[in-house]
C-alpha cells in the first residue's frame, strides 16, 4: 500500500484543486482544436465527488440551451488546469442527482455565506462606530447665507 500511494504523490498535482458537492466551479480545460491547444470553461454546479488520491473526480452539470450537460473530470488530469470556486451551496446530500429532474428556480442551491463577510463587522449602509453623531450634522451658519 505505500508504494502506492508514493507513485500516487509524484505523479498527482502538488495542490489538487479543492471544490465540495453544491458549490458552483469554473473548470478551466485544456482542449485540442487540430493543432493548436486553448484553455475553455466549463462553469457549472458540483453534483457528484467521486474516489480519492489521483482517482479523485467531480461531476459537473449546467444548462446549455435548454438542456442539461454533465461532464465528468478527473482532478488529477494534466489537462484539467484550474477549478475556481465561485459560489458555495449549502446541501444536505453527498450526491445531487435528483437536480437532475428538476427545471428552473427548483435547481437553486441556497448560498453559504463565508465566517469571513458575516462576521466582517459593519455593512457599507452603516455609519463607522468611531464618528460622533455631532460631527455628520451640517453647521446651521452655512444656511444663512
Amino acid at each position: 500500500m505505500n508504494l502506492i500511494e508514493q507513485v500516487e504523490k509524484e505523479l498527482g498535482k502538488q495542490k489538487p484543486p479543492t471544490c465540495q458537492v453544491g458549490d458552483t466551479v469554473e473548470v478551466h480545460y485544456l482542449i485540442r482544436e487540430g493543432e493548436k491547444e486553448r484553455v475553455q470553461l466549463f462553469i457549472g454546479l458540483v453534483i457528484a465527488l467521486k474516489g480519492r488520491g489521483i482517482r479523485r473526480s467531480i461531476t459537473v452539470r449546467r444548462i446549455v440551451q435548454g438542456e442539461g450537460v454533465e461532464r465528468v473530470f478527473p482532478l488529477h488530469n494534466p489537462r484539467v488546469k484550474d477549478v475556481v470556486t465561485t459560489r458555495k451551496g449549502e446541501t444536505r446530500r453527498a450526491k445531487l442527482y435528483y437536480l437532475r429532474d428538476r427545471v428552473g428556480k427548483s435547481t437553486r442551491l441556497k448560498e453559504v455565506l463565508s465566517s469571513k463577510e458575516s462576521a466582517g463587522g459593519a455593512s457599507a449602509d452603516e455609519a463607522p462606530a468611531a464618528v460622533p453623531s455631532d460631527a455628520r450634522r451640517v453647521p446651521e451658519t452655512a444656511g444663512a447665507r
